[in-house]
């Protein structure tokens, strides 16, 4: 056949509306999704990446993802309170210097004063100097915490949800059964179980908090399996550990980081109630839950600044950390923008 009929051939194959199948060499690679055509300046032109299939980000994108981020002004509000927090349990300790070690009874729950801003604990420790030695724990327990649980859950949900059948059964009904248990209960047991320390409480904390990510990204994959670019993959020979790491997982990556916020929150709240309840971090360390439990013992007598500022600290970093996190939804998932 010459080059004229081929040409007429597929010309009629496209007027017609029919399709022809390329049969493409060993190691080639078919972009899937449609592609645009660009001058390159040499004449010979050229074509775009393929939307859909890995995940690429743009400058453009980034540029919308911020500015919807900027717009919205509880998420600014959000940043600033937590960046004004981690510098204050980082920073503060380099400037304003208290014992938090070795305990002075002669300054046993002094008043707020000159010497003293925010008083004095029932150790005779400096709240102030007190409110950042555990806020510092709090902020790393709760962001090492949230981190290690959403890995354990994003890969958990993301192989569930992809094999599904027997795999995903099972998978998933053995997350079903630990949701099933009262989570403060369980991590009351594992607190028990293991010495508390941050490293055991960040453990201990991600074992609990990694059930809902797996459980949210489990969904999200059952939807985008069935996408075509995941399909042509599957044509291709692309085998199920590359579906998961190069498309599912990145193409979920909005829903991901946005309960990711979610999880810093809620680790420093589960931190908070173990150090309620005296399974937090070992003296002479502190977190804020603990500093909350020595200071209700002392509630009824008037001591407010054993308690309050602390409960402040908790109120306005969860809150905080929220905000942040709904912003970042809106920006990210495409359908919550009303634009």
């Amino acid at each position: 056949m010459g080059a004229g009929d081929m040409a007429g051939q597929d010309t009629g194959d496209l007027l017609s509306g029919t399709s022809r199948a390329v049969i493409v060499p060993p190691g080639e690679f078919v972009g899937v999704g449609p592609q645009t055509t660009f001058d390159d300046g040499d004449g010979t032109g050229g074509t775009s990446a393929p939307s859909g299939g890995e995940a690429a980000s743009t400058g453009s994108l980034g540029r919308l993802v911020l500015r919807v981020f900027l717009e919205n002004r509880l998420a600014i509000v959000g940043v600033v309170i937590l960046v004004l927090m981690t510098g204050f349990c980082f920073l503060g300790p380099l400037f304003y210097h208290t014992n938090q070690r070795y305990t002075n009874l002669s300054t046993f729950t002094l008043p707020p004063s000159a010497q003293y801003p925010l008083g004095t604990d029932s150790n005779g420790f400096d709240v102030l100097g007190r409110l950042m030695k555990g806020g510092r724990s709090s902020l790393e327990v709760g962001l090492a915490a949230a981190l290690v649980a959403t890995m354990i859950g994003v890969v958990w949900g993301a192989v569930a949800g992809f094999f599904g059948g027997v795999v995903d059964a099972l998978m998933m009904r053995f997350v079903d059964i630990l949701l099933s248990i009262p989570t403060l209960l369980l991590l009351i047991v594992l607190s028990v179980l293991f010495t508390p320390s941050k490293y055991v409480l960040i453990f201990v904390i991600a074992s609990v908090a990694w059930l809902y990510p797996a459980r949210l990204v489990r969904g999200e994959t059952l939807t985008l399996r069935t996408r075509e670019y995941v399909q042509a993959v599957r044509v291709m020979g692309g085998n199920g550990r590359r579906i998961v790491y190069r498309h599912i997982i990145p193409n979920a990556i909005g829903t991901i980081i946005v309960n990711a916020t979610f999880q810093v929150a809620d680790a420093i709240l589960f931190l908070a109630a173990l150090g309620f309840l005296g399974l937090g971090v070992h003296f002479p360390d502190a977190d804020w839950g603990s500093m909350l439990s020595d200071g209700a013992t002392y509630l009824t007598a008037g001591y407010w600044w054993l308690i309050v500022p602390a409960g402040l600290c908790i109120v306005l970093v969860v809150v905080a950390i929220n905000f942040i996190g709904d912003a970042l939804r809106d920006a990210l998932e495409v359908r919550l923008q009303r634009r």
